[in-house]
């Protein structure tokens, strides 16, 4: 997406115009402009200088976003993270319009009311209403001329066919102006008739004050409407301060200090506790604590050690460590997020084409009513005094900035929340979509669970816990098998033994001697194939293996002295998050490659309401589209054979420690591997919606409230410069209203409204469609079966799979160590000994295939 800054826009009329017109340019597939941040998003092939004379054409002015910071890279400062495309520049502008304003309103408020209508004290000529007339009609002028901007914008906008709402304000107190100056002169004329009671007469007709009043009211209203809108952006304003000035390189030995445009990928870098880290990298020596809360809103600091990988703009607070830096300038975790909540906050909302609608017709619509409006009341009789009075007060009432700015406020508040809470939306449109979600799909490993196998049980057998552990350990640590390692790392701590023979007995278990003595371990098939296995002892490994776990069970000197279970345990807020979803009405159905059993086991501890087992990962993208027919669907995943499922659903998710792959495909990506993050992502969502909701009813609420009453149709002599303050706090309201969204607390579950959720019967049409099937016979389909000894866990099913689905001529595979066989499906015909070869390759024995 190309962005550029747009200037010149002064509400939703002129964001509309600006959009139609580049979307006219050829090559230009999408456009949104941001009226909050004056900015816009272009996508397509169109060339830069083309979309900037389309933009000046409309007459407004545009540039390049970011052109102007790339000269300020000797300043230090990330061009990528330069703050000054927010900065607010309108405030300071409109203060000392104030300044000029206020004094010179006031002095003609005394003498037009205080004195005119109240009889306050004033010199002896103020007592001439021509004299008076004249002054007022001076001090008008002053008012008007400082504030021309409005008389410029809005006359300029109106004879290019395209009125906006500085055209309402300039016609409103041009008129209020123009009128009072007819009647000074008839004024003047009457007195030179020495007509006395005429000239009182004119005299009460005057709205120079109106005509004064009106711009400063609304230049108030503006006043406050960019201090609230500077304030929607502080989030992100944040952000950009966290951006590292500079770091310190090691070359040849020696430490320099250099600005962080100079760091380079591959650059040695030194951070001291105390310390922001400059640039993504990885630690190469030392070890830390690392504060992240500036990334992923966690405040407990993360240990690093040597290989763990840190991110900018974090704070290194306890050792000194040196880092290679993987990921410099625009590609740093830094710089994606500002880059992700700026796109974010350059595109709309699906919320806000209706306003965008209606902004487009909206000021044409009130100059045509506030023409009807004089000529009405001047043909039912009333004086034209009353009639352009009540024309003008519909001009300056009319409130389209309300409209322009209810969603986008909204949007860049909600963004900045969560980026606050390490949850970002790329688009406004998954923003909004996040609070539509009906059902979410989750990949099992690495989303429900923690992705790599953990002890979950420890069974001693004549012996204590850690006697049991230490020895298992002991054999353990001299092998490379995943179930290996967990069971080494639930050992950390106790004192290893040393021993001698180790043996990897592929696919059965390990065999060692310790002190003289035969120490093994394995499944439970091997060990009962050496008499070491009682019936109760199988009966509590075949309990653990139906829950989803690996069994392992070790022996010393012929007997058997206890069994360990391993298995992908579900993370600490998994079970809760799933709750939450189910709280909010939403379903959760589980996908996963893996095989029924391991599933339903995960699925009935984590609580998802249905689990679809054995999927590929176009099948994964199959029940997400099966899915989309029963309501809006996020699926949250961190692989790339997640990917295609992300792409497909309506809301991509993904976990922040997934592949690259997996976050680009996504709409939203979570920092923190956390599935709690994603029903805040989800609660957050349904606060935002709820808060533009509430500023699209005030908008239209107000108008049509306030235009009718302006009129005068419900009996009230409403005063222009009443219509003005009214306008004038109409925006700000808005913004106000969505600044509310800095209160929400998107893991607080406390508040949750719970949605309709999808029928049960319905989820279960689908997700049985969507489930693995058994082909039916064809002559291209060929099937066999492979007897396998050595499979002891998920993990050798997912080797098993992997080598023989990288066969050609092998479409699907299906493992299962708990049989010790694997289903093949051919779609053409494989030599039964390359089969055999795939799996032997992997370390495990074929025995037979049928």
């Amino acid at each position: 997406m190309k962005q550029f800054n747009v200037t010149g826009m002064s509400c939703a009329a002129c964001s509309a115009r600006v959009e139609k017109a580049v979307s006219g340019v050829e090559g230009v597939t999408s456009c949104s402009v941001s009226l909050l941040t004056n900015s816009m998003g272009v996508e397509g092939t169109a060339s830069e200088s083309d979309i900037i004379r389309a933009v000046e054409k409309a007459g407004y002015g545009a540039s390049i976003k970011g052109a102007a910071n790339e000269k300020k890279a000797a300043s230090g400062a990330p061009s990528w993270a330069d703050a000054e495309a927010l900065k607010d520049r309108e405030t300071p502008k409109l203060k000392r319009r104030l300044l000029f304003s206020v004094p010179i309103l006031l002095v003609l408020m005394y003498f037009s009311m205080g004195h005119g209508m109240w009889g306050w004290p004033a010199p002896k000529a103020f007592d001439n209403h021509v004299f008076l007339g004249l002054f007022e009609l001076l001090l008008a002028a002053a008012v008007m001329i400082i504030n021309g901007k409005f008389f410029t914008s809005g006359f300029t906008a109106l004879f290019r066919g395209a009125p906006n709402m500085d055209t309402l304000v300039a016609l409103g107190s041009t008129a209020s102006f123009v009128y009072s100056l007819a009647e000074l002169f008839l004024m003047i004329l009457a007195q030179g008739r020495m007509e006395h009671e005429t000239v009182m007469k004119y005299g009460m007709n005057l709205y120079f004050e109106s005509a004064a009043m009106i711009p400063t009211l609304i230049t108030v209203g503006k006043m406050l409407e960019a201090m609230s809108k500077g304030r929607t952006t502080d989030a992100l304003k944040g952000l950009m301060r966290l951006a590292p000035k500079t770091a310190v390189l090691l070359r040849g030995g020696v430490e320099t200090e250099v600005g962080i445009e100079e760091v380079a990928a591959g650059d040695i870098f030194i951070v001291r506790p105390g310390e922001q880290i400059p640039v993504d990298g990885v630690i190469i020596k030392g070890s830390t604590a690392v504060n992240e809360s500036a990334l992923t809103g966690e405040s407990i600091p993360a240990d690093k050690a040597e290989g763990d990988a840190v991110s900018a703009a974090t704070m290194n607070q306890q050792g000194c460590i040196e880092c290679r830096a993987t990921r410099v300038g625009e590609d740093t975790t830094l710089a994606q997020i500002i880059k992700t909540v700026s796109d974010a906050a350059a595109t709309k909302a699906p919320l806000a084409r209706i306003a965008d609608k209606v902004s487009g017709i909206f000021v044409p619509a009130v100059i045509g009513i506030a023409v009807l409006t004089v000529v009405g009341w001047l043909i039912a009789g009333r004086p034209f005094s009353f009639a352009i009075a009540r024309g003008i007060s519909v001009l300056v009432i009319s409130c389209p900035c309300a409209l322009g700015l209810a969603t986008p406020v909204a949007i860049m508040v909600g963004s900045g929340v969560g980026a606050r809470n390490g949850i970002l939306y790329k688009t406004a449109a998954a923003q909004e979509g996040a609070g539509r979600t009906e059902i979410v799909a989750l990949d099992k490993t690495g989303t429900v669970t923690e992705g790599s196998p953990k002890v979950t049980d420890v069974l001693p057998f004549g012996t204590d816990e850690k006697t049991l552990l230490r020895l298992a350990a002991s054999l353990e640590k001299n092998s490379e098998h995943p179930l290996a390692g967990a069971v080494t790392a639930a050992a950390e701590g106790l004192s290893l033994e040393e021993t001698t023979d180790f043996a990897a007995l592929p696919g059965s278990g390990l065999s060692a001697r310790l002190g003289g003595k035969a120490l093994i371990g394995g499944s439970k098939r091997y060990l009962s194939s050496l008499g070491l296995v009682s019936k109760e002892v199988a009966e509590t490994a075949d309990r653990l293996s139906e829950e989803g776990k690996t069994p392992l069970l070790f022996a010393l000197d012929g007997a058997l002295i206890g069994l360990i279970a391993v298995a992908d345990t579900i993370k600490a807020d998994s079970a809760e998050a799933i709750r939450e979803l189910g709280g909010m009405g939403i379903r959760t159905v589980m996908l996963t490659g893996d095989n029924e059993r391991t599933a339903k086991a995960i699925s009935l501890e984590a609580g998802v309401d249905r689990v679809v087992a054995g999927v590929l990962p176009d099948g994964k993208a199959e029940v997400i589209r099966s899915l989309k027919a029963l309501g809006k669907v996020a699926m949250v995943g961190d692989g790339i054979n997640d990917a295609p499922a992300l792409t497909v659903a309506d809301n991509g998710v993904a976990i922040g420690a997934g592949t690259d792959v997996a976050i680009d495909a996504a709409d939203i990506v979570v920092m923190k591997s956390r599935l709690s993050d994603v029903t805040a992502a989800i609660r957050l969502s349904r606060a935002t919606i709820r808060n533009i909701h509430q500023n699209l009813f005030w908008a239209f609420f107000y108008n049509a409230v306030c235009i009718p009453l302006a009129m005068g149709l419900y009996g009230v002599e409403m005063k222009p410069m009443y219509g003005a303050a009214a306008m004038a706090l109409s925006s700000f309201c808005v913004c106000m209203n969505a600044l509310r969204l800095n209160l929400v607390k998107p893991h607080d579950a406390k508040h949750d409204r719970r949605a309709k959720p999808v029928s049960e019967e319905a989820l279960d049409g689908i997700v049985s469609a969507g489930s693995p099937k058994e082909e039916a016979p064809s002559e291209t389909v060929i099937r066999r079966t492979i007897r396998i000894e050595g499979m002891m866990c998920g993990h050798c099913e997912a080797a098993v799979k992997a080598a023989l689905e990288a066969l050609p001529g092998v479409e699907n595979a299906e493992a299962d160590h708990v049989s010790g066989r694997a289903a093949v499906i051919l779609s053409a015909p494989v030599a039964d000994e390359a089969l055999k070869a795939a799996v032997e390759a992997e370390d495990y024995t074929v025995l037979s295939i049928e």
